[in-house]
């Protein structure tokens, strides 16, 4: 009999070798399930000293069945569907693993900035259609010389600055109420408000955590601030925007174009405006992924677990029990 049991909430990889190599190490046992329903994870995770959470809800319900769980890993760097005050009240802790893909998701922000510049996938659908000289429909310009926004500056967005490091642009101007100006400003941004950030930029990448703060903080008003020339990129969470507001000033021509990697509602429906328009480029929430991503991530989130089980302090911790 195994000296633990560790349960996967929902079954998104079909492999945990990685997750097994580590968890064989402390004598643990790996159960993956697919909870469809709280009452389904009430009943299934009496016995679970660990969870390894991914898009299941942990709800505040559920956390308070769990009889002897210590630790909810939760896989990847946000945590929103994971009820931390609960866990806490428990006496459970909650982690994540904030670092394994700020390579790429500063990757795909850059790529969806760069796309959008050079209007690579509106150009990819005409000229498959048979259409020539595009550049008259929509103008491109050049990056040198510009200013890119960063909304947030955690560890993607400064991963992000140093990669734009040979675009010559003019600035980077950054808003994060929570990072010291001189921070910022040692590493060659240039710290400013969000109204000024927000004005000033022609390409903006927003890199902030959904919380009750943060939701809806781009909405209508703030696209107005923004130049008609302007690119907007989302690797965040999706309602970090307002969506249809961000429609709108696409169709409107607000804003010259966007990138969105992430939706209010995933997978994005059918009859999104979104899926209408020209000017935007389109993501399945994947600028997270690569192979190497993941390999980093079911390791680390495995990890996470296997110290807690064995009464070491928590590389990553969200919460302090």
């Amino acid at each position: 009999m195994s000296r633990f049991t560790v349960y996967v909430t929902d079954d998104r990889y079909g492999s945990y070798k990685e997750e097994e190599a580590v968890l064989n190490g402390i004598d643990a046992k790996l159960v993956v399930r697919n909870f469809t329903d709280e009452d389904e994870a009430v009943r299934e995770l009496a016995d679970a000293d660990g969870i390894l959470v991914n898009m299941f809800p942990m709800t505040a319900r559920v956390i308070a069945s769990l009889t002897h769980c210590r630790v909810l890993s939760r896989y990847g760097v946000g945590f929103d569907n994971v009820d931390v005050e609960a866990a806490t009240k428990k006496g459970i802790w909650v982690t994540r693993v904030p670092d394994y893909s700020l390579e790429d998701v500063s990757d795909q922000a850059l790529a969806m900035i760069m796309a959008s510049v050079r209007k690579i996938a509106y150009k990819d659908r005409k000229v498959r259609e048979g259409k020539w000289n595009l550049h008259k429909d929509q103008p491109c310009f050049r990056m040198t010389g510009k200013v890119l926004g960063l909304v947030g500056y955690g560890a993607i967005a400064r991963t992000l600055h140093r990669k734009v490091g040979g675009f010559n642009l003019s600035k980077v101007m950054v808003y994060d109420p929570f990072v010291k100006p001189e921070t910022i400003r040692s590493a060659g941004g240039d710290p400013c408000d969000l109204e000024t950030l927000l004005k000033g930029s022609d390409y903006v990448s927003v890199h902030v955590p959904l919380m009750d703060s943060t939701r809806g903080m781009i909405g209508g008003k703030q696209l107005s601030l923004m130049k008609k020339t302007a690119i907007l990129v989302n690797t965040s969470r999706g309602p970090v925007l307002d969506e249809k507001a961000v429609a709108k000033a696409l169709a409107d021509g607000g804003i010259a174009g966007a990138g969105l990697d992430v939706f209010e509602k995933e997978p994005l429906p059918m009859d999104s405006p979104l899926r209408k328009l020209d000017n935007v480029i389109l993501s399945d929430h994947a600028g997270w992924y690569s192979e190497e991503s993941v390999v980093e991530l079911k390791t680390k989130a495995a990890r996470n677990i296997a110290e807690i089980l064995t009464g070491k302090a928590p590389t990553y911790p969200v919460n302090k029990v």
